[in-house]
């Protein structure tokens, strides 16, 4: 097993947001092995937020987003617990994210559990935002993206809704 440095542990820490020692213990974990260390903080982070799945979400942004010369517009609503998270660089760039995914994407439905879902034909990659791929990163979906916010944070956050705007349509 390789000793697991405090080089090491910084480095897992930038690049996931991990706390210091959930890295210590995931890089003790994998024996020293970065991407599997990755693997078990990404594992107890989709753990961690199904447990904060029922908390309320009353706090949150609005974000705007104007794409293509003013063509495209997209307003939408991502919400999470407190104020203080909603108030940080990190909530706000997950917001304007899923603006940019909503303008290249057009999404129809938050979730596939939308009641609204039945009224769009396609798979769930094409009509339901959450199982999109992200438009920055193939191997991850909208979903992915918000459960990393979520283990990153400590708190629930939720894509409550989205309306998209196309010159002409």
């Amino acid at each position: 097993m390789a000793a697991v440095t405090t080089e090491m542990i910084k480095e897992l820490r930038e690049e996931t947001g991990a706390g210091v020692m959930d890295a210590k213990r995931a890089l003790e974990e994998a024996g020293g092995d970065k991407a599997k260390a990755k693997q078990i903080l990404r594992e107890r982070g989709i753990a961690a937020a199904a447990k904060r799945q029922d908390r309320e979400t009353s706090n949150g942004v609005v974000d705007a987003y104007i794409h293509a010369g003013g063509r495209i517009g997209v307003l939408v609503e991502v919400n999470c617990e407190t104020d203080f998270v909603a108030n940080t660089e990190e909530f706000r760039q997950l917001a304007r994210n899923i603006a940019m995914q909503v303008a290249a994407m057009n999404p129809q439905v938050v979730s596939a559990d939308d009641p609204e879902r039945a009224k769009f034909e396609g798979p769930d990659e094409e009509v339901v935002l959450l199982a999109q791929p992200f438009i920055r990163d193939a191997s991850k979906t909208i979903k992915d993206l918000v459960q990393d916010a979520i283990a990153r944070t400590g708190e629930n956050i939720r894509i409550r809704r989205f309306v998209r705007y196309e010159l002409g349509r």
